[in-house]
This record gives structure tokens, sequence and C-alpha cells, in this order.
């Protein structure tokens, strides 16, 4: 069995995630503790307690992400010694699948991210700045859409996350997002959903916050990959450290494309995709890209038993 590793980013939280996990594994219990050092405060009493509201702003959220999500990566190797072909992340979850690669610390990244998560909210005006989910688009038809909802507007609005086949969001100003969602039905999109966010992600609106996260990326010490980490700027796997970090400083400003991280590990000979942390988004969006994909996913004990049976029954089996 050809096993990827896959993070989850925002989005996936909730009050309580990785409860049992912190509870049942001294090495998760162990990051959870370096977390709380690293940040000098209690981001477990987050993650365990909320409220949401509170786990919810994303400094908070990014973090408690990060940390959950390592978390189960740690307690998953400390089980089974396996070397995965290639690693991912959605967005912030790329910083998680850094970490599996042995390119950062963990200490490093979950303070990068708590960092990320403040000058992502301080880079537009809130309020200002909104996206919007796409169903039932293909992915130029809804960018010419977006460069006519720019012309229309005076505003930006640029695609931000090609999931899956159609499932595209867009990010930008308001007005434009608004104005984009109309022609988009005009269009032919079956559905256009408002997503309850900050701020306009993965846009060039983020241009700020993604100036001052380079100068905070160039102090990090980065090493080069023990596992491809397939980026989400292009679907391409790197493995130097300068490429990692080259690909992080676009990331803020640039759509994720999910799409081709997918069908990049598949070229890698990837036959099972593993999702690690909070829920179970990833695994769906793997398996609209790409039926033949196996996939699983472990976020608590039980989960986790489950993958550990699957890699091991792979390993025995030569699959």
């Amino acid at each position: 069995m050809n096993v990827a590793f896959v993070f989850p980013g925002q989005g996936a939280q909730y009050v309580g995630m990785g409860r049992a996990i912190f509870d049942e594994y001294p090495v998760a219990r162990a990051l959870l503790e370096e977390a709380d050092e690293a940040l000098g405060m209690k981001l477990s009493d987050i993650i365990f307690e909320g409220p949401e509201d509170t786990l919810r702003l994303t400094y908070y959220t990014q973090p408690a992400l990060l940390t959950v999500s390592v978390a189960v990566w740690r307690a998953l190797v400390d089980r089974v010694d396996i070397q995965p072909l290639a690693v991912a992340g959605h967005s912030l979850g790329e910083y998680s699948a850094l970490v599996a690669a042995k390119s950062i610390s963990f200490a490093d990244a979950v303070k990068l991210v708590y960092q990320r998560g403040k000058l992502m909210d301080e880079a537009y005006p809130a309020g200002q700045g909104t996206m919007a989910a796409v169903l039932g688009l293909d992915e130029e038809p809804l960018r010419e859409v977006c460069k006519r909802a720019s012309e229309e507007t005076g505003e930006i609005v640029e695609l931000a996350n090609v999931n899956c086949p159609g499932q595209i969001v867009i990010s930008g100003a308001k007005a434009a997002v608004e104005r984009a969602s109309l022609l988009a039905k005009e269009a032919g999109a079956r559905r256009v959903m408002p997503l309850n966010v900050s701020g306009p992600f993965h846009s060039s609106l983020m241009q700020p916050a993604a100036d001052r996260l380079g100068a905070l990326l160039d102090e990090i010490e980065f090493a080069d990959a023990e596992t491809p980490v397939v980026a989400n700027v292009d679907g391409h796997p790197r493995r130097m450290a300068s490429d990692l970090r080259d690909a992080l400083k676009k990331q803020l400003v640039m759509p994720v494309r999910f799409v081709d991280c997918v069908l990049s590990m598949k070229r890698l000979g990837v036959d099972c995709v593993v999702e690690l942390g909070p829920g179970t988004v990833l695994s769906g969006l793997v398996r609209k890209i790409d039926k033949s994909l196996e996939t699983a996913h472990a976020e608590d004990p039980a989960t986790l038993d489950e993958v550990c049976a699957l890699l091991t029954r792979g390993g025995e089996s030569g699959e």
C-alpha cells in the first residue's frame, strides 16, 4: 500500500477535538504541553473548553488545528512504522504536513500559524472581504465570471480554492464576491454559498499579510523534507528547504489547488490517502477527485485503531 498523509485546514475545528487522543497517547500529550509552552498561553484550554466563538478566532483556530493534527500523526507513527510517499495539507494543513515531513519543527510551526492567523485577520478591514463556494461550474468559466465581476465593481474577486470537480471557492472584496455569485448562477452554477469567514483569504488582497509572513518565514529554520510535500500553490511535490519556504510565502495570495495536489500524489504512486486530524472534509474531496483512491481518516483512538490496522494489513500483503 502506497500511502499519503493529508492534514485539514480551517473550518475543521470543533471544541473538544483531540481530547481522547491526548488522554490516551503520551506523545500527543507532550505535544500539547509543547504548544502551550511555545505560545505562552493555555491553548489546551481553548481546544478543550472553547467557547466555540473563541476557538473560531483565526489566530486560535490555526494553532489549535495544527496541534491536534500533528498529535494524531505522532500517535500514528508511534504505533506503525510507515513512510508515506507524500504529505499535503489544505491551506493551514500544509504547515502540519511540513512538520510531518521533518522540514520545520512543531514549536516553530505552532508559533508561525498563530502569527499567520493574526496577520490574516489584520490584512483587510473586517467585514469588507468575504468568500463563497461555487458548485457546479468549471474553473475557466468561473475565472471569466470573476474577471467580469471585478471589471463591473472595480473591486477584486479571484479563485481561492479549487477543491474538487464542481466545487471552487472565490474570494475578494464583498461587493465583487456578491456580483460574481450572481454572475456564476447566470453562467450555470448549481449553487453559490457564502462562507462564514473573516476575510478574503487566498486572494491578492492578502498581500500585506503575505509580505509580513514572508519575513517571519525567513527567520525560521527549514530542512529539506524527508517526504515530498505537495504544495497548495501548484500541486508540485517539493523537498528542498528553499522551495518549501517559497511555496508558503505564495500560499496566502494564491489559490489552494487541492485537485492538483491529489492528482500529483496519484502520479507519485499513491493509492491510499489518510486524513489525519479533525473531520473528513479532505477524504470526501479526494473521493470526488479520483474514485480509485482509497481513503481513511484518524482523529480519535477508535479511528486511529482502524487506520493502524489498515496500514499494517497493507504492509503485510505487499499492496
